[in-house]
């Protein structure tokens, strides 16, 4: 058994060294615990929102959030993961899960596709995810990642511990507020879900590190507000999908500490024959085509070779 660690972090939006201060306070305090593996979540560099803020937020790969990674991994002898805005050598910016060994970065995956108003920030990759830790082979996932079942085919009895992060939104509260409440306990049921099930599809345990906290901020293309907060469900599950220790979002900032025995076992959930692990409801669906429309613009007049 090897004891691992998943941080819940309430960042604040853009503000690049006071949220890597935060996650080494937290990963410290997961390192001496005990904790060999420990898993930042995404965006934990900046935080995740439609702001301004964020244009001149994205780091380079060698920077100062891959910097925290290797000194985590250093300082803990541990396997440390995260995902950040990261701007390449070519100009573009990506979500990039970074993972750090002792000896250095393990491996890279870049998330597949921006969720709704991620789009204005940063643009898809097409890697598979899969990197070596010592004797196991290690998979990334990101965020909505685990509502697809492609996901799951990459992965799927490849990898031994499944390492993961999220900044999942919620639900704003706008009238009727009977419908949004009800869209919002929909949409926060599938944020747990879709981590706390994912093991079962893959074969391996899941280290789930999430954002806590509320959001505010502007709505692309609408002359409102959104306010809101992040789902959280900090989580670890085993090879079976059940969950070993968890923090839920109105836990707010900390981390979680579980016993994983790592290595795949036989899947005990098929993906089923259709895009979506989990339906989406009406609502997300209608926002992420049309925030994908409004980001994909956006991030060519502001991101793309900034």
């Amino acid at each position: 058994m090897t004891l691992a660690a998943a941080i819940q972090l309430e960042a604040v939006l853009g503000d690049v060294p006071g949220n890597l201060a935060a996650c080494e306070r937290l990963a410290d305090e997961a390192g001496r615990a005990g904790a060999r593996i420990i898993a930042l979540p995404e965006f934990f560099s900046t935080g995740i929102g439609f702001d301004d803020v964020l244009k001149d937020a994205a780091l380079p790969p060698d920077g100062a959030a891959t910097a925290l990674l290797t000194t985590l991994a250093r300082r803990h002898q541990a396997l440390v993961g995260g995902s950040f805005l990261c701007r390449d050598a070519d100009g573009q910016v990506r979500n990039a899960y970074i993972a750090a060994g002792p000896d250095g970065v393990l491996g890279r995956h870049d998330k597949d596709l921006p969720t709704m108003w991620e789009n204005a920030f940063y643009i898809g990759g097409q890697d598979d995810g899969v990197f070596r830790s010592g004797d196991y082979q290690v998979g990334a996932a990101v965020c909505w990642e685990l509502m697809r079942t492609a996901t799951v085919r990459r992965l799927r009895s490849r990898v031994d511990l499944v390492m993961t992060g999220s900044g999942w939104w919620s639900v704003p509260q706008w009238h009727p507020h009977a419908v949004f409440d009800r869209w919002e306990r929909g949409n926060a049921a599938t944020a747990r879900t879709a981590a706390a099930s994912f093991a079962k599809y893959v074969g391996a345990p899941v280290l789930h590190a999430a954002h806590a906290g509320g959001l505010t901020c502007a709505m692309p293309w609408l002359p409102v507000q959104y306010r809101g907060h992040f789902e959280g469900s900090t989580l670890i599950t085993d090879a079976h999908g059940t969950i070993l220790a968890e923090r839920r979002p109105d836990e707010g900032e900390g981390i979680v500490l579980g016993d994983v025995e790592i290595g795949r076992r036989p899947p005990s959930l098929e993906p089923p024959e259709r895009y979506w692990l989990h339906s989406r409801g009406a609502l997300a669906s209608a926002t992420w085509h049309y925030q994908r429309l409004h980001g994909r613009t956006w991030y060519r007049r502001h991101m793309a070779g900034a």
